[in-house]
């Protein structure tokens, strides 16, 4: 058996073609909530095109407590695979927008698992699971989508942080977010993710090893499919992202960007210019 075939276990291959689909109201007032947490007026009419980023508030289960993990996330197994690297997060993603959902409609997410690939290296022991969604609205095709979801092993208690390397410079747009506590709670609560590391502090601390709660990735995508939107003035066609570093609740952070609607360069970086996010964009 190979190291990779070894790491991966529980004979995970076997996830790989699992399907999913989930229907799930548009709903105005759930879209008016999330423009409400981010501080964004409309957006919320039914009958209006949803922005980018905005679908991921939908088709998230909400499971019992009793299906819960000690970390908050949804038990090992079900759709995605029972992996037993104790730590998981939302490493990056590609999204084509080839037309936007209606607010007010029904949309249909299926979903099929692609990947599951076992690695090992300086971060340790590791697991990629690849997921791609196509959701659907009035007949047609809004969006395709392929997540990246990565399992580690568990922080060791005070180990350092790895240096993150630094972002870009040259921006031609810049602006800065400072995230806070009610932020983060109202984004777990809208996208169904009971992660403790975006609002126990002492399960974060303890726990998983971070300073502070931190700040979700998808909600890092958004805001820079926003902004690239604001700059480049026109609606995205191709969004590209991975995380690179966490963020945290404590400290602002700038999403900067540069380039033209063919190759649009962007980024999230934290207080002292780390990098946390890497994105790119078509228009």
């Amino acid at each position: 058996m190979s190291e990779s075939e070894a790491l991966a276990g529980e004979d995970l291959q076997a996830w790989v073609g699992r399907k999913e689909t989930i229907r799930e109201l548009i709903a105005p007032d759930r879209v008016a909530a999330l423009g409400a947490t981010l501080g964004i007026e409309g957006h919320h009419a039914a009958g209006a095109s949803l922005p980018p980023g905005w679908h991921w508030i939908f088709f998230n289960r909400f499971v019992p407590r009793h299906e819960l993990g000690t970390d908050g996330h949804p038990k090992r197994g079900g759709f995605l695979p029972p992996v037993s690297l104790p730590r998981r997060m939302w490493a990056g993603g590609r999204l084509t927008y080839h037309k936007p959902l209606t607010i007010g409609a029904e949309g249909v997410r299926e979903s099929t698992i692609l990947k599951v690939e076992a690695k090992s290296g300086r971060a340790g022991r590791l697991v990629f699971v690849t997921v791609s969604h196509s959701i659907a609205c009035n007949g047609a095709v809004c969006i395709t989508e392929e997540q990246d979801i990565v399992y580690r092993e568990a922080a060791a208690p005070g180990s350092p942080a790895p240096v993150a390397a630094a972002a870009p410079q040259g921006a031609a747009w810049s602006e800065t977010f400072r995230p806070d506590t009610v932020l983060l709670f109202r984004y777990s609560s809208l996208t169904s993710n009971g992660h403790r590391i975006h609002y126990d502090q002492a399960y974060a601390r303890d726990e998983e090893n971070y300073p502070d709660l931190v700040v979700h990735g998808p909600l890092t995508a958004t805001l820079l499919q926003g902004f690239v939107e604001r700059h480049a003035g026109k609606p995205l066609r191709s969004f590209e992202f991975r995380g690179v570093s966490p963020l945290f609740v404590s400290s602002a952070f700038k999403l900067e960007g540069k380039g033209d609607a063919n190759a649009l360069d962007l980024w999230a970086s934290g207080p002292e210019g780390a990098l946390a996010m890497r994105a790119a964009a078509t228009t």
